[in-house]
């Protein structure tokens, strides 16, 4: 393996320990900015954008003016709707370092592999002790290629289990580059239909089903379909994406994931309004025809994650 560059630096908006979803055993997630899908339904919208992202809770503001004074940048205005002016606001944080009451709240901190390290050293005996080890998500982890090659170099180097769950939305050298170094990844597909993956998440799909095939033939993978109403929550649209997870090498296992809306409530304190509307959470009975569906074509299916 050639030198780990620990120097290396990545946007990073969460870490979230004791996982025990994301790959084997008791795992951290680390959750990097930046993705090149704007899915409709996701709810991670804090992620989607590289750089860092200001969050605005108007019930918790107290209206002390404090961050009006620290922002250098005029980004902050009652008069503003959502209080944020995005055009103007660099991400610096100076005005949620300052709310008393986290009303603000900066999502994404410029982190280096080795700080990123001493956090899941944290749970080092936990990884040991269960075979689990980092997930790398986001966002997409391929978008930052550099710190999430580093960042899997280095857990390799302990010992820990790697994972990735990814679009597959990159060049394929930049796949080539970083996928040998994950020990599971989690590919997403969401529609084999270009036109509905395009309506759906604002980019065509011939990369992300190149890159599918080509990730699982570098590591272990497993599909992941996030399942969604008026998408591909039918059972032509199940049997189409389990078709295709047959033509990938080695893949024995969908994992269908039932659409939720538990990231609805960030796109308010984004200022942005939930593009999904009211659309309802699929039925029990429903997600079980799709599970059939997978498993009718001879494909493992797990509900959840």
């Amino acid at each position: 393996m050639s030198e780990i560059k620990f120097d290396q630096t990545g946007v990073v908006f969460d870490i979230q320990r004791y996982s025990i979803h994301d790959g084997p055993g008791i795992r951290t997630i680390v959750f990097l900015k930046g993705c090149p899908l704007a899915c409709r339904w996701c709810c991670n919208p804090e992620s989607q954008a590289l750089q860092p992202t200001l969050m605005y809770q108007d019930s918790s503001c107290i209206h002390c003016g404090r961050c009006l004074e620290a922002c250098k940048y005029g980004a902050l205005s009652r008069n503003n709707p959502g209080f944020v002016d995005r055009s103007k606001c660099v991400g610096c944080g100076a005005c949620a370092e300052v709310c008393p009451t986290d009303a603000l709240t900066l999502k994404g901190k410029r982190m280096t592999v080795w700080e990123v390290m001493q956090e899941l050293r944290k749970d080092a005996t936990n990884y040991r002790r269960s075979g689990g080890g980092m997930t790398l998500s986001g966002g997409e982890p391929l978008g930052q290629p550099d710190f999430a090659r580093e960042l899997l170099k280095a857990c390799r180097e302990q010992g820990w289990n790697t994972a990735m769950e990814t679009t597959g939305q990159a060049p394929k050298e930049v796949v080539e580059d970083v996928i040998p170094h994950v020990d599971h990844a989690l590919c997403d597909l969401k529609s084999i239909d270009p036109a509905v993956h395009r309506a759906s998440t604002g980019v065509d799909n011939r990369q992300i089903l190149e890159n599918a095939l080509r990730i699982a033939s570098l590591t272990h993978t497993v599909v992941r379909v996030p399942t969604v109403p008026g998408v591909n929550a039918d059972p032509a649209s199940m049997e189409a994406i389990g078709r295709f997870a047959l033509r990938m090498p080695g893949v024995d296992t969908v994992h269908i994931l039932p659409y939720h809306t538990y990231g609805e409530n960030k796109y308010a304190l984004l200022n942005r309004e939930y593009p999904m509307g009211d659309t309802p959470s699929l039925s029990k009975d429903a997600v079980a025809t799709l599970k059939g569906v997978i498993e009718g074509l001879g494909l493992a299916c797990v509900i959840g994650g």
